[in-house]
């Protein structure tokens, strides 16, 4: 009788966390950042058609990295929770902590349980009426979950731009600080990102009861120039 070839289970998720970071390297990077009228996630995305920020509910958006199709699943299924829930109860109900509860819920299954983990990070932001009510969850690909305060930046180089948008931020920062900041520590010291080069959007902190807003080219030139 063969006997069953046996893989240390440390060994098993030290090879599942390795495969999710190398395909989630090669993909670009995004951060968002907290500024005074709100939210801002910006993401290096030159496609006109692939999105990687969208809006998942009144105040709250969902921005990933990595796979496409992978993220954009996560992103759906948010999409169907957070209505199904705001039907069934209230729309103040729908909150960006539970859906990143869930999403870690599925991301930490998958993870866990499945031959290949899924190949992506994401966020759940959600803008408040006040500054103390802005929520940033940062969820990796095996489920651990970073409530992030001023900005967060997902992606393969996500500690050289972090360190790079830590020497940037400010406090005080209006939007077009809060863009330039993001640009220039997505671009790095070697390159220039230009608005053509990027995807971005705003979570506005407005009485309004939707938020989100997509920054268009003409409007994100206007910014970085």
């Amino acid at each position: 009788m063969n006997m069953p070839f046996y893989v240390a289970p440390e060994q098993v998720m030290k090879d599942r966390a390795d495969y999710a970071r190398k395909g989630i390297a090669r993909g670009r990077s995004l951060a968002a950042v907290v500024y005074d009228g709100g939210m801002l996630i910006c993401a290096e995305n030159p496609s006109s058609t692939l999105r990687k920020v969208s809006e998942i509910y009144d105040r709250i958006a969902f921005a990933g990295v990595g796979k496409y199709n992978e993220f954009d699943q996560l992103r759906i299924a948010g999409v169907r929770a957070a209505d199904l829930k705001g039907y069934a109860y209230s729309r103040e109900d729908v909150d960006a902590r539970s859906l990143a509860n869930q999403y870690a819920s599925i991301l930490g299954q998958v993870f866990t349980h499945e031959m290949k983990p899924m190949e992506v990070e994401i966020l759940v932001a959600e803008v408040g009426r006040e500054r103390s009510g802005d929520r940033l969850f940062h969820i990796l690909y095996d489920g651990t979950v970073m409530d992030e305060d001023a900005f967060t930046v997902l992606g393969g180089e996500a500690e050289a731009i972090n360190t790079r948008l830590e020497e940037e931020w400010t406090d005080d920062f209006d939007l077009a600080g809060a863009l330039k900041a993001a640009v220039t520590a997505l671009a790095g010291p070697d390159r220039t990102l230009t608005a053509g080069d990027l995807e971005a959007a705003v979570l506005e902190r407005t009485d309004a009861r939707r938020a989100f807003r997509r920054l268009e080219e003409d409007e994100r030139a206007s910014l970085l120039a």
